[in-house]
C-alpha cells in the first residue's frame, strides 16, 4: 500500500462516519487536509510503538512527542515527506483510568480479531472488536469520554484539521460558511481531543452522529468527532500550521 491510499482509505473511512463533512462544498473536494488526527490506545498491537513502524514504511517521520497526562495521552507528531498530511497520532493511556474502567475497556480490546488488527490498514479497517453495551459505553464516558469514543469506534481518525490560509479563505469566513452549513463550532480549545497552543486561532466543529447500535440492540447518538479549522496568527511563521498546534510546554523528548 502507497501513502495516497493509505490516506485516501483513512479519508474514506473518516466521511462515512462524518457524512455531513463529506457533504461540505465550501472548498474543492481536493483542497489539502492540513492533518488528521488518529486516536488510539496504549495496548498492543493498536500502541504507538507497533503503529509508528508501519507509519514510517510509508514515509512518515516523528517529529515531535508530547505528553498530557492531565488528558491521559502521549501525542505524536508525524510529518509526510512532502507538503502532504500530517498526522497527529494520540494515544490514550489505559493507566489513566481506574481499576474498573479499565479492565472493561481492555477486555473488549482483548477479543479483537486477529484479521483486524494486521497490515496498514489497522487504521481504517473499523472498530476490530465487539461492540460495547451502552452501560459499559456509559461507564467508559463517565471515566474517561476519549476511552468511551476508542471503545465505540477503535482506533481511527478522530477529526480532521483544514488550515484557512491553504484553503485560500479567512478564518471568519469559513467559520460563518461552516455555521450556515449547520455546523457550530466550540472555542474549547480542549475539544478536540488535546490542547491546542494559543499561535493559532482554532475552532472544533463536533459533526452530527448518526444513531449506532450497540451491544444489546439499544440505539443513540454519540459525539463521533469532528473537524478543525486552524489559522497562525502571525503570517511570518515559516512553519506549517500543524506544527505550531500543540503547546510547547507539552513536548517531551523523542526516544
Amino acid at each position: 500500500m502507497q501513502r495516497e491510499e493509505f490516506l485516501q482509505q483513512l479519508w474514506l473511512d473518516y466521511i462515512h462516519h462524518h457524512p455531513d463533512v463529506g457533504m461540505l462544498r465550501l472548498w474543492p473536494t481536493d483542497a489539502p487536509v492540513e492533518y488528521l488526527t488518529l486516536l488510539t490506545l496504549n495496548q498492543p498491537p493498536f500502541a504507538a510503538d507497533d503503529l509508528l513502524p508501519t507509519l514510517g514504511h510509508l514515509g512518515y517521520r516523528p517529529v515531535h512527542r508530547y505528553a498530557m497526562a492531565d488528558r491521559g495521552l502521549l501525542v505524536s507528531l508525524l510529518a509526510p515527506p512532502d507538503n502532504g498530511t500530517w498526522l497527529v497520532l494520540a494515544e490514550f493511556q489505559l493507566s489513566s483510568l481506574s481499576r474498573v474502567p479499565r479492565d472493561e475497556l481492555a477486555g473488549l480490546v482483548s477479543h479483537a480479531h486477529p484479521q483486524d488488527t494486521r497490515g496498514k490498514n489497522l487504521l481504517s479497517r473499523g472498530r476490530p472488536w465487539a461492540m460495547p453495551s451502552w452501560d459499559m459505553y456509559r461507564t467508559l464516558h463517565d471515566a474517561h469520554p476519549l476511552a468511551a469514543w476508542i471503545a465505540a469506534m477503535g482506533p481511527s481518525v478522530h477529526h480532521a484539521g483544514f488550515d484557512c490560509e491553504r484553503l485560500g479563505s479567512s478564518f471568519e469566513a469559513l467559520d460563518a460558511a461552516l455555521f450556515e452549513a449547520g455546523l457550530s463550532g466550540s472555542e474549547d480549545r480542549h475539544h478536540g481531543v488535546f490542547p491546542v497552543s494559543p499561535l493559532l486561532q482554532y475552532r472544533f466543529y463536533p459533526t452530527c452522529s448518526r444513531r449506532l447500535a450497540f451491544a444489546e440492540g439499544d440505539e443513540h447518538r454519540i459525539c463521533l468527532g469532528g473537524l478543525a479549522l486552524i489559522q497562525k496568527r502571525l503570517s511570518s511563521d515559516h512553519e506549517r500550521s500543524v506544527e505550531l498546534l500543540l503547546p510547547h510546554h507539552t513536548r517531551c523528548e523523542l526516544t
